[in-house]
């Protein structure tokens, strides 16, 4: 069994980082509750609150990168702080929006620079970091769930806060949780060690050189290839995250339900990630990539040519929970595998960016053509293509470590 090789402080990593991702996630994937409130609080229309969350989609990917770097130069537990800081004051700024330029700045740009600084990018290396490669793929696993596991508990909790405070209250609440990640932070700044490089001795490869990392990843095709791939999860996620709440109350069905159906996504996307972190160990990570983005599109469809109602609602949210963040394991895994880990932050973070950009295209679109048609039809079909596009990009990919890379010495 695989925990079983884990020591006490590989056990301490994993659930304090588990818990970090639970809250980072969560708290992002309630922003779509808050949507319909917002837009009729401020007579704005879905594409100006599109707009703000396609920038924090954005931000979350460019900073990202950025956010790798400072993780690989000065730790990652001191980015998660800034990112948690960052988190709370952007959820707080959004709680008292009074103007376009404030919603895009809190809810915009500050949350996505705590998203960059608390999620995968920089808390998945710790935890791939924490253990032998051998377990590597198992608890990149656990910690795409309990980002998942964090979409289920506090999306639904979100809803109770709007509920009893009103959409304003609910995000000062948040405000407030997002500033108490930072006691999360205490065990790992205690127990994470930083990978001390060996220097480099003439005519050997190393990972030594950040720049000469990052030269050989620059040249590599699937390394690329698997960059512009992710760009499809991104929009999937994104557009289903943030319009999927307001498609349903737009059908008929109750805000809770819109909530519990995002929750729903979460919860099953815990087995999702499990399984793809467990699968993507023993065969092809590609073939699960494929896999994964031939059925999302599979699901879109059926969502589609099928009557709507509330077993076809439900039967979509399993369905697309346990395909949500299943791309992570073998992404972060392929990654890992070209590269190795000792720069896994900043070379994740730019395949991230990739993600990211899909994820501001699938939010800013989705609120646009629904103010030009009035429906979201257009883009549900959108990503049904492109996920025949993402199988396509991912069939080339090679899965192999980069030559001239070799592991560093601690």
């Amino acid at each position: 069994m695989k925990s079983a090789r884990l020591s006490p402080n590989a056990w301490i990593i994993l659930v304090a980082a588990s818990l970090l991702l639970m809250f980072a996630f969560g708290f992002r994937a309630s922003f779509g509750l808050f949507v319909q409130p917002m837009s009729e609080a401020n007579d704005w229309g879905r594409d100006v609150i599109g707009l703000a969350l396609a920038i924090q989609n954005l931000a979350w990917g460019v900073i990202a990168v950025l956010a790798g770097g400072l993780a690989d130069r000065f730790g990652n537990t001191k980015v998660i702080v800034a990112g948690a800081l960052l988190y709370a004051l952007g959820l707080w700024l959004t709680a008292g929006v009074d103007s376009v330029w404030t919603l895009q700045m809190g809810a915009g740009f500050l949350v996505g620079a705590g998203i960059a600084g608390t999620g995968f990018g920089i808390v998945l290396p710790l935890m791939a970091k924490a253990v032998s490669e051998e377990d590597r793929q198992w608890v990149l696993g656990v910690g795409t769930a309990a980002g998942s596991m964090g979409q289920f508990l506090i999306v639904p909790l979100a809803q109770q806060f709007i509920d009893l405070f009103g959409w304003t209250g609910a995000l000062n609440v948040m405000s407030l949780m997002a500033l108490g990640m930072i006691i999360l932070v205490m065990p790992l700044a205690r127990l994470v060690k930083p990978q001390v490089t060996a220097p480099a001795t003439p005519g050997a490869g190393t990972e030594a050189s950040l720049a000469s990392t990052i030269g050989l990843a620059r040249g590599h095709l699937s390394y690329w290839l698997l960059t512009v791939g992710f760009f499809v999860c991104g929009f999937h996620l994104a557009f289903i995250t943030v319009h999927f709440p307001g498609y349903l109350t737009d059908n008929g069905f109750d805000p809770d339900v819109a909530a519990w159906s995002i929750a729903l996504i979460g919860l099953c996307n815990v087995v999702g990630a499990m399984v793809s972190g467990y699968i993507s160990g023993r065969v092809s990570m590609k073939r699960v990539l494929m896999f994964i983005y031939i059925a999302r599109g599979v699901v879109t469809v059926a969502l589609l040519v099928l009557p709507l109602s509330l077993a076809s609602v439900l039967t979509f949210s399993c369905l697309t929970g346990f395909l949500w963040l299943a791309t992570v394991p073998p992404t972060t895994g392929l990654v890992a595998t070209m590269f190795g880990t000792r720069y896994m932050a900043t070379l994740y973070g730019v395949v991230f960016l990739g993600h990211q950009m899909g994820s501001f295209t699938g939010v800013w679109l989705g609120g646009w053509i629904y103010e030009h048609t009035g429906h979201y039809d257009a883009v549900w079909w959108t990503s049904v293509v492109l996920s025949l596009v993402a199988v396509g990009l991912h069939w080339p990919i090679r899965e192999y470590r980069v030559a001239n890379l070799a592991p560093a010495a601690a």
